[in-house]
């Protein structure tokens, strides 16, 4: 079983070297870190070159052209799937996704074709993110639930672990979204193809940077 961890990055370098070491801790059996870069300024891109040079576990996908979340998440599920993923998760880079909360969500594929790692469930808790901000947030989760009709808490999460025949049935070659929004066409498409959904705790860290092995939260709210 080939599980690819998909990382869309800008401006990510001073926190990508600290998530793929921390990644590669995990010791997955045949795991593969593509990271799907939008040509960032700070040079998160040649940091990855770098380490991909000496561990081919690790890929960079470097995009000059048809930059966005949205376009870099359906490169990195393409090329996940073109490489011969059979398990595809998807995460920020910026710490607020903890990368020991992987295995278990690999473990509840067992249950469920979709499994994500979901800040409205009991059990998790956000830390550093301002009351504004997590207001706008659920406010914007409720009506994207009743909009979509989606049986789903946390619908704007970008943590998420597939198995491969989900992004095979939705076609992830057609996906629309050049922005965020693809977090959610995804799960639409995932609903309409009648796959099970399952999300799991996590303590979501607003952006962390990593300094000298220091992670500290930023809460960057309005």
């Amino acid at each position: 079983m080939k599980t690819f961890v998909m990382i869309p990055t800008y401006n990510e370098n001073e926190n990508i070297k600290n998530l793929i070491a921390a990644l590669l801790k995990l010791k997955i059996k045949d795991l593969e870190i593509v990271v799907v870069d939008d040509n960032s300024p700070d040079g998160t891109w040649k940091s990855v070159k770098k380490i991909s040079s000496k561990n081919r576990n690790v890929h960079l996908l470097l995009r000059k052209k048809d930059k966005g979340r949205g376009a870099a998440g359906k490169a990195g599920f393409i090329y996940s799937l073109e490489h011969g993923a059979d398990i595809v998760i998807e995460m920020d880079a910026d710490f607020s996704h903890d990368p020991k909360n992987i295995p278990t969500m690999i473990k509840e594929l067992q249950n469920a074709d979709l499994v994500l790692g979901s800040r409205r469930v009991k059990g998790s808790r956000e830390v550093g993110r301002g009351m504004g901000r997590r207001i706008l947030t659920h406010l914007a989760n409720f009506y994207i639930r009743i909009l979509l009709g989606l049986n789903v808490r946390d619908c704007n999460s970008g943590f998420r672990c597939f198995k491969r025949k989900v992004l095979e049935k939705i076609n992830v070659y057609s996906l629309q979204s050049k922005g965020p929004a693809i977090v959610q066409e995804v799960l639409f498409l995932a609903k309409i193809k009648g796959f099970k959904v399952k999300e799991v705790p996590i303590v979501f860290v607003n952006r962390v940077k990593v300094f000298l092995n220091r992670a500290i939260a930023v809460d960057d709210s309005p």
